[in-house]
């Protein structure tokens, strides 16, 4: 997903501009932002940002994990005992480790559509196993 460096941004309006879906907008502090819900994930706005503001979505993974284990800590307050915490510890890997097996799922049946998308995506979505 594409983000705005809030920093680099110039305020410009290009990207803006340029999207074909509207998903990006200038902020009152005359910023660009993406509204991740209306984004396609074209990469327009990350090509034509004359400032490079426009930034990928890999850049915030060390935020990310860092968010993460913030909010693991603010959770593991609830529990009082030593036991308490370290079972609490195991189903937040639980948690994590589904995150991962469903991102590793969804990667591996895109690159069986990659070459054929338009042809393709109905026999993967076929393919899918229900909960």
């Amino acid at each position: 997903m594409p983000w705005v460096n809030q920093e680099m941004c110039a305020g410009c309006g290009t990207c803006v501009e340029e999207c074909p879906v509207g998903a990006l907008a200038l902020q009152e502090n005359a910023k660009s932002f993406v509204d991740e819900e209306t984004c396609i994930r074209c990469g327009t706005c990350h090509d034509i940002c004359p400032e490079d503001a426009v930034r990928h979505d890999s850049e915030r993974i060390p935020q990310e994990i860092t968010a993460n284990i913030e909010k693991t800590r603010q959770l593991l307050r609830h529990f009082d005992t030593p036991a308490e915490q370290t079972a609490f510890i195991g189903r937040m890997i639980r948690y994590f480790n589904k995150q991962r097996k469903v991102a590793e799922g969804t990667i591996e049946r895109l690159k069986c559509i990659e070459e054929d998308p338009v042809n393709k995506i109905d026999s993967v979505m076929e393919t899918t196993p229900s909960p």
